[in-house]
Order: C-alpha cells, then sequence, then structure tokens
C-alpha cells in the first residue's frame, strides 16, 4: 500500500501588527510608540523597525495595536490592509497548589478547572458533603481517577494519616490526602508501552488519514488495566517509537519514555533481535535463501547477517539485528519473492504473545529486552 503523499500549502497564519507610528509627513517616525497609559511597548519601533517591515507590512512583536505605516507617495492604510489587534485572553491562569491540602503526587499538584468557567473544581464541591476520595484526588491534581483508584487498592493513600484502601470510600473535600513514596515512583516514573499494531497504522508522526500509533494509546484499549498501572495521560508525555513497523505491517511495536531502552533497540550498535513471521509468493532465486541471510545490500550498504529459515511452503521466519525502511520486503523482491502479510513477534526477550490486535500494556518491572 503505497503512503498517500502529505499535502502542502500556504500558511494562513496572520502576522501581528507592529509598534512603530508615522509621523505628520507619512514617513515612520524616530520616536518610540507609546501606549495608552503612556508606557513604552516591548520590541524595536521607529524607523528601522518600520524600514524591515516594508510599505503596508506589519512589524512583528507583543504591541499588535499600531499599524506601521506606509512608505511615503504610497497613501494611506487601507481597510482591507489594517490588521486587527488580537483579543486579550479571558482564561485565568492556573493556581498551583500548595498548602497541607495538597501534598504528594508527582511534581506540584495543580487542582483542576472548570473548562467553561476556569473555576477550581474543589471550589465547586460542597466543603461539608462527604465525596469520593477519587474524585476528590482528581480535583485537587495529585492524579487522575483511575490512578487514585489503583493506589488506593495498593493501600498508598493516607487521608489525615489513616490508610484508606476501599475503593468508593468518600471523605471530605478539606481533609487532608497524603500519598505513599511508593505512589510517587509510580506515578513519575518512566514506562514503556508494548502496542499491538494492526494494518493501517503509522508508526511515527500521522499521515493523512492514517492515525499514528500514539494516537491509539488511551485507555479504552489497554490490555492489562486490572492488573498493572492504569492509563494516564501524563503516559503520552515524551513518549515515542523505538524502532518502525511499515503501515502494511503488524505486530509488536514498542514506544517508550526511556532514552535508555530506545538506545538499546534503535542505536546503529544493537544487538537486540527481531523476529518477524513472513508470508510470501512467487519463485524463490537459486541461493536465494542463502542470499537472504548473508548475500544482499541496500542503498550500497551490505545488510547484516539475518537468519532466515522457511516454516512451511509459503511462509518465511526472520531474525534481523537491524531495521532499515521496508527491509524484508526489499530483500525478498531480490530474490523473486513478494511479501504479501509480514507480523513481528518478538523484540529480544519480549514476545508479543497474545496481545490482541489494537490493543497495549506495560511493559513489566521484571520484564528486559536483553
Amino acid at each position: 500500500m503505497n503512503k498517500p503523499a502529505r499535502r502542502s500549502g500556504p500558511s494562513t497564519k496572520p502576522q501581528a501588527a507592529g509598534s512603530a507610528r508615522p509621523d505628520g509627513r507619512g514617513r515612520p517616525s524616530n520616536r518610540t510608540a507609546k501606549t495608552s497609559d503612556g508606557a513604552k511597548p516591548y520590541g524595536k519601533t521607529g524607523s528601522s523597525a518600520a524600514g524591515k517591515a516594508g510599505p503596508g507590512r506589519a512589524v512583528t512583536g507583543p504591541r499588535a495595536d499600531v499599524k506601521v505605516a506606509p512608505a511615503k507617495g504610497r497613501g494611506r492604510v487601507s481597510a482591507a490592509e489594517y490588521v486587527p489587534p488580537p483579543r486579550p485572553s479571558t482564561r485565568s491562569k492556573p493556581v498551583v497548589a500548595s498548602g497541607p491540602d495538597f501534598t504528594g503526587g508527582y511534581g506540584e499538584a495543580k487542582p483542576r478547572r472548570s473548562r467553561v468557567t476556569g473555576t477550581r473544581t474543589l471550589d465547586l464541591m460542597d466543603p461539608t458533603e462527604p465525596q469520593r476520595l477519587s474524585k476528590i484526588m482528581a480535583a485537587k491534581g495529585l492524579c487522575s481517577r483511575r490512578e487514585a483508584d489503583y493506589l488506593i487498592e495498593k493501600g498508598w493513600v493516607r487521608v489525615n494519616g489513616a490508610v484508606v484502601n476501599e475503593l468508593g470510600s468518600k471523605v471530605l473535600p478539606t481533609d487532608k490526602i497524603d500519598l505513599d513514596s511508593r505512589a510517587k515512583d509510580n506515578l513519575s516514573k518512566q514506562v514503556t508501552i508494548l502496542y499491538h499494531k494492526p494494518i493501517g497504522v503509522v508508526s511515527g508522526q500521522p499521515e493523512g488519514r492514517y492515525k499514528s500509533a500514539m494516537e491509539c494509546i488511551d485507555d479504552s484499549n489497554q490490555a492489562d488495566r486490572r492488573t498493572s498501572q492504569p492509563f494516564s495521560p501524563n503516559m503520552l508525555k515524551g513518549l515515542a517509537p523505538a524502532g518502525r513497523l511499515d503501515i502494511d505491517s503488524t505486530g509488536l511495536l514498542v514506544l517508550t519514555q526511556d532514552g535508555r531502552i530506545a538506545r538499546q533497540l534503535i542505536d546503529e550498535h544493537s544487538l537486540v533481535e527481531k523476529e518477524y513471521m513472513v508470508r510470501v509468493e512467487g519463485e524463490l532465486r537459486p541461493n536465494g535463501l542463502e542470499m537472504l541471510r548473508s548475500g544482499i545490500s541496500l542503498d550500497g550498504e551490505a545488510l547484516k547477517p539475518a537468519k532466515v529459515s522457511w516454516l512451511n511452503e509459503d511462509q518465511l521466519k526472520f531474525i534481523l539485528i537491524e531495521g532499515k525502511k521496508r527491509q524484508i520486503r526489499r530483500m525478498c523482491e531480490i530474490v523473486g519473492l513478494r511479501v504479501t502479510g509480514l507480523k513481528r513477534i518478538r523484540i529480544g526477550r519480549i514476545m508479543l504473545g497474545d496481545l490482541p490486535p489494537g490493543q497495549w500494556r506495560l511493559l513489566r518491572p521484571e520484564e528486559r529486552f536483553e
């Protein structure tokens, strides 16, 4: 399947207006423009800034409510050329939580806010009415509700100094909530995700109508949600694929926040094996199997030795220690075969196993690629 070409077009992003102003003769003034309250604006002003911007163009800068005058003889700025000032944001800045009610968590706890009014969710709660502990933890910004349930079940949450390990427990919004050090480690640790990529999903950036693997990671398709750390949006921060898998291929794809694991898998000197099951059709050239194992060059570079063997009359097993773009498909074409199906079933010691297509799980602490 050919990947659709990316479309490109002219940028429609508007330029900000500048801060220079004209003098009485229509030329840019050397004086510094002032705001309505008499304060000097940021950025360059005067003839140097206007000269760079050109006739009738805007000078970039924080001040966007003054239009640069056109050069002498070009007339006044028309209504069509005028760039209106940007509207100031009415959203209030989030308040970083502090104090005894916001202890624990990873980083500084930031209370949740209403998307409509910007009001803190915690402030909307009646301080005298008990609420579910997980709901209050989420409102205080300690973690998500799903993460809170997981931490409560583990016995890693204390309310007013007492451990609470029963799901559905209700407390007051004003109660002091503390997290055990194990809970903090659990929330802050870097995660590695094992994803069974289906056909039609790309490993890296989304292409046209095709989704990226990153876009497919959420709480709806986590295979180990009952036995492992539940999905959290923090898992997506800094998450990146460690290696590639073609859009028309399926199987095990690793996404990780841990740079050490990424280097372990994709470094040019990596010796971690990747195992594939490859369905083919066509007539294999004489000595084709030996060529696949150690006699093929791609892009003018000899490939590293590979382990290749027949599984049955139309299926091959490949074990590689490198991963060039569409490597197996190109190797097979050279020896007279066409790949009709490709699935990666193993990376190092980690097997795809019974992980269903389109689902993912977390790499367990005891699992290692080497």
